[in-house]
């Protein structure tokens, strides 16, 4: 028997999360039957596409999310003590899994955290979005939202990898100057204080081939603007809008862009490119090994700080990927 702690959604949030929207629930662990596996995770990461997930919660419902983590006990010949996996029951120190719901990593690649961030879904996300979806040309150029975060700093640097030009936005003065002298983007803004439009046609004066949507709003309007025929405007997110709950969410007003530029806008989930994941895995443990590839996470500490963690996602408190350790590694 082991006990756990684990965050259950205590009322559907109204607007943006609060503290007293979760609850935090102590269970008792069950040895592992046969078949059975029991893990301990590591780090567990929160993500904004949880919060609407949120909206159709049941009260008192246990949360679920990314998390990495060992085998801790196994009666399923599949796995090993020790064995590193990532899962989709995070919001929990431990579980028990019959192992269909988990993938094995290997931490001699990339530390178990990056198999959550730049090695895991967000990772994914962008590789997949800009290259499958986007149909990224090598040497294009590529105008991404949230640009610092775990999603768009990828985006931004795949781009540079293809020989591309990036250009990116963020919402505060360090990051955008984290865009430019770390990740190598050729252009960012600070969208808090500049205008959107003004900054396109500053950094890519011809026009942008792909906007890598994770934003919405005014940043839409503006890559709408200036895209160039033919663009393509793959659709990853729109977190401006995540806490919007009943309001009605004012659409961009300049969508005829599209029809006599034959701009292509789509929309995808991570889940698509799942039959990739091993070029992925290839691609991007090289690109950290050789250095093109940098990233950020910030680490909280504990589970009991899991939803402050999640609520800094919407006031733009991370630096990259959102994490929180839940034990040793």
């Amino acid at each position: 028997m082991t006990l756990s702690k684990q965050i259950h959604l205590k009322t559907r949030p109204q607007g943006n999360p609060v503290a007293g929207d979760f609850d935090i629930v102590e269970v008792n662990i069950e040895d592992p039957a046969a078949g059975q596996v029991l893990v301990k995770n590591i780090y567990m990461s929160v993500d904004p596409y949880m919060r609407g997930r949120m909206r159709f919660a049941k009260p008192n419902e246990l949360l679920i999310g990314g998390a990495v983590g060992k085998v801790v006990a196994s009666n399923n010949p599949d796995f090993s003590e020790g064995d590193c996996v990532s899962n989709g029951s995070g919001w929990r120190e431990y579980f028990l899994s019959d192992g269909s719901d988990l993938s094995k990593v290997d931490p001699s690649l990339a530390p178990l955290s990056a198999y959550l961030g730049v090695m895991g879904m967000p990772g994914l996300t962008a590789y997949g979005g800009l290259l499958v979806t986007g149909e990224m040309k090598d040497g294009e150029t590529v105008f991404v939202s949230a640009a610092s975060g775990a999603v768009g700093s990828v985006v931004g640097q795949i781009a540079k990898i293809k020989g591309g030009i990036a250009i990116g936005s963020a919402g505060s003065d360090d990051k955008v100057q984290q865009l430019t002298q770390e990740f190598g983007f050729d252009h960012a803004f600070n969208y808090k204080k500049a205008d959107p439009l003004a900054e396109l046609r500053r950094g890519a004066p011809d026009g942008i081939d792909i906007y890598f949507e994770n934003v919405g709003g005014a940043q839409l309007e503006a890559a709408l603007t200036h895209i160039k025929v033919n663009g393509r405007i793959p659709v990853c997110g729109m977190i401006a809008h995540y806490n919007d709950g009943d309001t009605l969410t004012a659409g961009p007003r300049n969508l005829t862009e599209m029809i006599y530029k034959f701009v292509q806008m789509k929309g995808f989930v991570v889940s698509a490119f799942e039959d990739m994941r091993g070029q992925f895995v290839t691609d991007m443990s090289g690109w950290i090994s050789s250095g093109q590839m940098k990233y950020h996470e910030t680490i909280h500490e504990g589970i009991d700080n899991a939803p402050g963690a999640f609520m800094g996602l919407f006031t733009g408190s991370n630096n990259g990927k959102m994490l929180v350790k839940l034990a040793d590694d």
